[in-house]
């Protein structure tokens, strides 16, 4: 299991999850100086590679390690990167008991966290996300992978890291798009854990952003789903309450990036959610005024992805993919009573699900 750790450098009123006083630089030196390694290696794309890793530079074990850039953006979460880490790796004397530092979003740390799963069978991995998606979702939780043939995540492993290094300096820094992307995931793991994280959340003012309450709330979200792993690190049970608005948001994230039209994936999932609550509503009784209520946040906040009538059946195919799937004749769906209530694999029959894309594009006016 990971160990998410909330470096102090907002100042932050409470430190939860093992937080310290130390800020990022010194929780990192410390961390360092515990884990044995031989040699060490930190992964970034183009973009973090030149605005984030500088500020690791003063932690005297980054001066020797090894750097590894790849280009930025989820298209390149791909086998061919994935690639070009274990030939670095190879090259420059990476043995079983290295160390590898993923430094970025979510794209990063998910193609990291596999290449340390499969470089000689396994090697010790820390995550620095440096966005908000990817400090509540991907960094967290032990999920590792690549996307492949067109589909998200399609290879990958469980395979946790060794901390989570989580620091709110990195927020600030973060455009429009990129804050209301990591918090689709938070309003997500809100609905699944009670009612008054919910209120607090569509309080959330993204032209306004209060970054000490959006730290605080990071930290709320990123406790809700390390309880959730810990009582199912590999998915077999309640974990699969954390694939809200996931079925139809990576069908619609899959689309978008057919259509070479990329979405970022909180985006994908704040639209997935529209069409799962739906269908909560429809297959469990969830709360119309609370279904209301929530999509009229998500069209507010993320306007819409276009889709019509006849990109049902490319949309339900992609669905038929997807890695829940217990059976390839059935799609599965975690869907809700009601907030806080989790009802895992749940299934749609077809009819029931174009009616949940028809309630999408009537919610997002298309």
């Amino acid at each position: 299991m990971n160990k998410a750790v909330k470096t102090n450098d907002s100042q932050p009123a409470s430190l939860p999850l093992g937080g310290s006083r130390r800020g990022l630089l010194g929780d990192l030196g410390v961390i360092l100086s515990e884990i044995k390694h031989d040699k060490l290696f930190v992964l970034t794309d183009q973009h973090t590679a030149k605005l984030c890793f500088p500020l690791l530079a003063n932690v005297a074990a980054i001066k020797d390690a090894g750097q590894i850039v790849i280009p930025a953006n989820d298209t390149n979460k791909t086998l061919e990167n994935l690639a070009h880490i274990w030939k670095h790796l190879t090259e420059n004397g990476a043995t079983r008991h290295s160390l590898l530092i993923n430094l970025g979003g979510g794209m990063i740390t998910d193609i990291g966290g596999f290449a340390a799963a499969t470089f000689k069978r396994g090697i010790k991995y820390i995550n620095i996300p440096t966005t908000l998606l990817g400090a509540v979702d991907a960094a967290v939780g032990g999920k590792t992978g690549i996307n492949f043939e067109g589909f998200k995540n399609e290879i990958g492993a469980f395979y946790p890291a060794e901390y989570v290094l989580i620091s709110s300096h990195f927020f600030s820094t973060l455009n429009h798009e990129d804050i209301l992307s990591g918090f689709a995931e938070m309003l997500k793991h809100a609905l699944i854990h009670s009612e008054a994280e919910w209120e607090k959340l569509l309080l959330f003012d993204a032209g306004n952003v209060d970054y000490d309450w959006l730290t605080e709330a990071v930290f709320r979200s990123v406790s809700i789903k390390e309880h959730i792993v810990e009582k199912d690190p590999f998915e077999h049970n309640i974990r699969k309450a954390l694939n809200l608005g996931h079925t139809i948001g990576h069908a619609f994230e899959s689309f978008a990036l057919e259509s070479e039209k990329p979405v970022l994936h909180g985006y994908a999932v704040a639209w997935g959610l529209i069409a799962e609550l739906y269908l909560s509503h429809r297959v469990c009784g969830f709360p119309k005024e609370k279904l209301q209520k929530t999509v009229r946040f998500i069209h507010q906040n993320y306007g819409a992805l276009p889709i019509d009538c006849d990109d049902y059946e490319h949309l339900y195919e992609i669905m038929k993919h997807d890695k829940k799937n217990e059976r390839s004749s059935s799609i599965n769906f975690t869907l809700l009573a009601n907030i806080g209530d989790i009802k895992i694999n749940q299934t749609a029959d077809k009819e029931l699900v174009f009616q949940a894309l028809d309630f999408y594009r009537d919610s997002v006016g298309l």
